[in-house]
Formats: structure tokens, sequence, C-alpha cells
């Protein structure tokens, strides 16, 4: 069976100042999805962009809007983050008391739900209610800035994500963010990743439709 792997390029290492023209670009590429960070500076020790830019984003973009909360108390937003048009919401694992209550409000409101793990948190936490996640976002660097390098373990963490999947019976899909480049992909396909997020790799290269052209051809299996 062939594999069709989700590119969903990181707005977060877009141009501000000519944020329409990346988003053109992400519309007119082989990418699937935008991913967008949210961040507030007290979960993160960063502060991304807020819900004006957001709305701006879903204004233009024409694929898949999948946002991640790195936000202390992200159930003050569900409602929000639909009304501004997220397709999939990705709340921290370690930002919920309540994950199973989180995860029921994110689908009332028509969305996608996800939850996003901390490299020292383990897959063995979603145990519990791996049926009710639609997706689950590996962080493969720690969370806050771009541009940070790959840690190893990841792959390692995928492979056990999936096999809880598989031994749950459930259908939830694994997203992986932070240093994904051309020399990691396929290796976090093969572990059973479904959806690559990748930032600088994107926007920094001299072409950025053809690194996701790339990234497409190499992670179809």
């Amino acid at each position: 069976m062939s594999k069709n792997t989700i590119i969903a390029p990181s707005i977060l290492a877009a141009d501000f100042a000519n944020l329409q023209r990346d988003i053109e670009m992400i519309n007119n590429s082989q990418a699937d999805w935008f991913h967008i960070d949210i961040m507030d500076g007290v979960f993160v020790p960063n502060i991304s962009f807020g819900m004006p830019v957001l709305e701006a984003i879903t204004k233009h973009a024409k694929k898949t809007i999948d946002v991640h909360l790195m936000i202390v108390d992200p159930d003050r937003y569900i409602k929000t983050f639909a009304k501004l048009g997220a397709n999939v919401l990705c709340v921290h694992y370690e930002a919920c008391p309540h994950l199973h209550r989180t995860l029921q409000a994110i689908k009332a409101e028509g969305m996608k739900a996800g939850v996003a793990l901390n490299p020292h948190t383990n897959v063995d936490f979603l145990e519990d209610v791996i049926n009710d996640i639609d997706m689950v976002l590996i962080m493969s660097v720690n969370p806050g800035f771009g541009g940070q390098s790959f840690i190893e373990n990841t792959y390692s963490k995928v492979k056990k994500l999936k096999d809880l999947i598989t031994r749950k019976g459930a259908n939830t899909i694994i997203e992986i963010d932070g240093g994904v480049t051309n020399k990691n992909a396929k290796q976090l396909v093969e572990a059973g990743a479904d959806v690559l997020v990748a930032g600088s790799f994107v926007f920094k290269a001299e072409n950025p439709t053809e690194t996701i052209k790339d990234l497409k051809r190499i992670t179809t299996l």
C-alpha cells in the first residue's frame, strides 16, 4: 500500500513582511496543510502570533489549517480558533489537566483534535485516550523556537506510538514537528509518521516550492 505523507510547512518560519506571498506559495505548491504555531510566552519561552494574524492567514490559505497551541489553559480559546477557521487544533498534553474533556470540546466545535507531546513526555500517557485523539504531534525539538536540531530519540518514540495506536485499534495519525529535513523525512515516515511539519527547511531554501516537492517525493513510500 503506498503512503502519501502530508507535508505541512510551518508559517512561523515564513517572511512576515511578505506573508501573503508565502501563503500563495504554499497554496500553489504540493504542500497539504498550513501549520500554525500559537505561543503565549508562558507555556514556551517565546511569543508567536495571535488571533489577527491567524485570521489574515486563513483568509488567503486554501488548504487545511493545522493549529498548534503552545499555550497554558487552551480550553479558553477552543471556540475562538474554530471561528477563525482552524481545521485541526492541537493542544499540549502537559497543558491539559483534563485532557479527555478538552478533546471533546475541540470535536464539539467541528475540528479534529490533536495532542502534542514535548520531547520528555512518554507516549504511554496517551494510552487511555488514544481512541479519542485524531492526531498526535511529537515534538522532535524543544518547543518555542524554530531552527533547532532534531532529537534522535524521536524515531523510537514514533514507533512506540505507532504500536500503541495499532494495539488499541485507533485511527490516530502521527505528526512530527521540529528539525524535519530531507535527511530524516523518509526515516520518520518509515517509523510511522503521517504528517511532517517543516519550517526553516522550507522557507529558508533557495526554492521553497521545489523543497516541498522534494519532501513529498522522498516520503511517498
